[in-house]
């Protein structure tokens, strides 16, 4: 039998590897990927709206996106929007659709770009640990209410850490991948 308090626990450490993994896919290797716009917003019908609420967004090649707007008099907003955003693009449109070559990375910029996924990784890997925590303390204070036994209270502290463990491993799993795929020229 799962106790609840487990299934709680699992609920929050899967929370922060999805977390994790958000962080991760807005974060720009070499690589053409429609996630990388998630963050852009355009201003549409006089508001700001995420650009895949403008138009679709499609990586045709490994350096190219191509945004396909379902409004053809928001080209110019959608341009702009990608100039503006902190991700160092160039967009062209040529009235249809918007391209954005993705240019490849310096050494050094890949480097920071690893820093930055190893100190989000390393919060996703604490924000687990808290989960640990937080839980070992619920399993004390009901050991010691009487509500649960000593060995029943030992079992819970051991799968507690095992799924911690197995949470930390799937977060460092992600981080090695998406570092291999960031040094990747």
């Amino acid at each position: 039998m799962t106790h609840k308090l487990v299934v709680e626990a699992e609920e929050r450490m899967k929370k922060s590897l999805e977390g994790v993994r958000r962080e991760f896919t807005g974060i720009r290797s070499g690589k053409a990927t429609p996630a990388l716009l998630d963050t852009v917003r355009v201003e549409a019908y006089g508001q700001p709206v995420p650009i895949n609420q403008v138009g679709s967004v499609s990586a045709p090649e490994a350096r190219l996106l191509v945004v396909q707007p379902w409004d053809k008099s928001l080209i110019k907003a959608i341009t702009k929007a990608i100039q503006a955003s902190e991700l160092g693009l160039n967009p062209t449109d040529d009235g249809t659709v918007v391209r954005v070559p993705i240019p490849s990375l310096t050494e050094e910029r890949r480097r920071d770009m690893v820093k930055m996924i190893s100190k989000l990784a390393e919060d996703g890997r604490v924000h687990v640990r808290q989960v640990r925590h937080d839980l070992n303390k619920d399993i004390k204070a009901q050991e010691h209410d009487g509500k649960i036994p000593e060995d029943e209270a030992k079992r819970l502290t051991a799968d507690v850490q095992k799924l911690t463990d197995r949470y930390i491993a799937l977060i460092d799993e992600m981080l090695k991948k998406k570092t291999a795929e960031v040094m990747e020229v």
